[in-house]
């Protein structure tokens, strides 16, 4: 090699850079160091992340060499890496009227434009330097990529990276960042064509199936996010992400049985998660191992006590057994840590009905609608309970005022058709329920049990009719 005519290799002389720069900044000297040499040492501080050593060698050696474009540009660099884009421009505003045709300058300006949100301005500056280097077309596509990757500019990038990838269809990693910026930009079905694509080239690649298991899971295809999943774990069963989705699709669709294994894989992987934990307590508990399901929340609680899941999954142990006293310690202990969870205010509210405290758990209810307005168990439960005490005729105009203010919320009217039948509000029934059937007809069958038989008159029959629910 021709470095290595004189007996140094260019690495040698890089790190005999680097060690004179670092042994003048210990004994607090002043050493000369040529233009090449200053670059050795900021391109080394730069590519081994240490920003602040990088920045130091930068701004001696534009003091060395004012006038040196290279150290220049690099001082703009290391500037851009700390986000001090403002001054970067300043400085590549100087090199322009230099060095016009240097492609970087304008990649470095474009990137400081990015940074401020000017993607407008940025694109311009990369467009401009595509024209001025046509043997640099892809070092320069791939320059403009990387920087609009590094700041989520995932729309604007594609069309270079669709460039890169007519320049460099060799390498297939291009296509995986296409299908990846398609992900990030909500275009989920390009998005499968190109990771399916990459997958034929590279069948091995778990974070490509890994990533189209997510996308599965986001348009609600569950079977194949789990296969994706299935096949990353397969190429790397040390996947923790893969096993930690793959389990929450499994308990979401109510296959416990089946997350309670891929939960436990995670668990040997990262056993300090407490979500996870969590997650496998509720399996535990959705399948009536009562007492794995408590030591699984405890030892959650044990490494975060300020989660609060596993105090809501201990009060529900506790409600469904019957200790009311003691679900209350639990789901008030969760409300407290996370008191924007409706599900928290509604199973709190059933406590205190379980212990017959009326108010307090119509107080919860009301807590939990406010944060959710469509929560409609809550609004059944909240029915039942004012037709039981005969309170319609007193919660009319409370509903009346909510619905006001939140507007057609199908709970909402049920609970005013089955209140004005009470109250022999009869048009009025008829227009809520109309109102109710109209926004969800589904939903009819939760709240059915708060129209009797014996308060159902010809108008609502006929109603329920119009919508097959009779």
């Amino acid at each position: 090699m021709e470095e290595e005519k004189f007996g140094f290799s260019l690495e040698e002389e890089v790190k005999q850079a680097v060690q004179k720069f670092e042994k003048m900044k210990r004994n607090n000297e002043s050493y000369f160091f040529d233009v090449i040499e200053f670059e050795s040492i900021i391109d080394y501080y730069i590519e081994n992340n240490n920003s602040l050593k990088a920045f130091e060698a930068a701004v001696l050696a534009t003091r060395q060499h004012p006038n040196s474009v290279s150290i220049q540009l690099r001082k703009a660099k290391v500037l851009l890496d700390k986000g001090r884009a403002v001054e970067t421009l300043k400085i590549l505003k100087k090199l322009e009227s230099i060095e016009p045709g240097n492609h970087e300058i304008y990649i470095a300006k474009g990137t400081a434009m990015g940074m401020l949100g000017d993607i407008h301005g940025a694109k311009k500056m990369f467009d401009y330097a595509l024209t001025l280097d046509s043997e640099e077309t892809g070092n320069i596509l791939f320059a403009i990529v990387s920087v609009l990757q590094n700041l989520n500019y995932y729309e604007h990038l594609i069309p270079y990276l669709r460039l890169l990838i007519d320049k460099e269809p060799e390498f297939k990693a291009h296509l995986y960042d296409l299908a990846y910026a398609h992900e990030k930009t909500g275009n989920f079905e390009e998005s499968i064509s190109l990771y399916l694509k990459y997958l034929e080239e590279e069948p091995f690649s778990d974070s490509a199936w890994y990533n189209l298991g997510i996308i599965y899971n986001k348009l609600e295809e569950s079977d194949k996010a789990i296969e994706a999943y299935d096949y990353a774990l397969a190429i790397n069963n040390q996947n923790s992400f893969a096993l930690f989705n793959k389990a929450n699709i499994l308990s979401n669709l109510e296959r416990y049985s089946e997350a309670v294994p891929v939960y436990h894989e995670y668990l040997d992987i990262e056993p300090e998660s407490f979500e996870a934990m969590t997650y496998l307590g509720e399996c535990y508990e959705k399948t009536d191992e009562v007492a794995l399901a408590r030591k699984y929340y405890h030892e959650a609680i044990e490494l975060a006590p300020e989660f609060a899941d596993p105090w809501f999954g201990l009060g529900v142990i506790e409600l469904n057994s019957g200790n009311a006293d003691d679900s209350l310690i639990y789901f008030r202990k969760a409300v407290k840590l996370d008191d924007e969870n409706p599900e928290f205010w509604y199973l709190l509210g059933k406590a205190h009905f379980a212990k017959g405290e009326k108010k307090a758990s119509l107080r919860c209810f009301r807590e939990a609608l406010r944060i959710d307005a469509y929560y409609n168990e809550v609004w059944v439960d909240l029915g039942m309970i004012i037709l039981k005490e005969k309170l319609a005729e007193k919660a009319i105009p409370y509903l009346l005022h909510a619905y006001k203010v939140t507007g057609d919320v199908p709970g909402i009217n049920y609970l005013l058709a089955s209140f004005c039948l009470q109250t022999g509000s009869q048009n009025a029934a008829t227009e809520h329920l109309s109102v109710a059937l109209e926004a969800d007809r589904d939903l009819y069958s939760e709240f059915a049990d708060l129209f009797p038989s014996g308060t159902i008159t010809a108008s609502i029959i006929r109603l329920l009719e119009k919508y097959n629910l009779v």
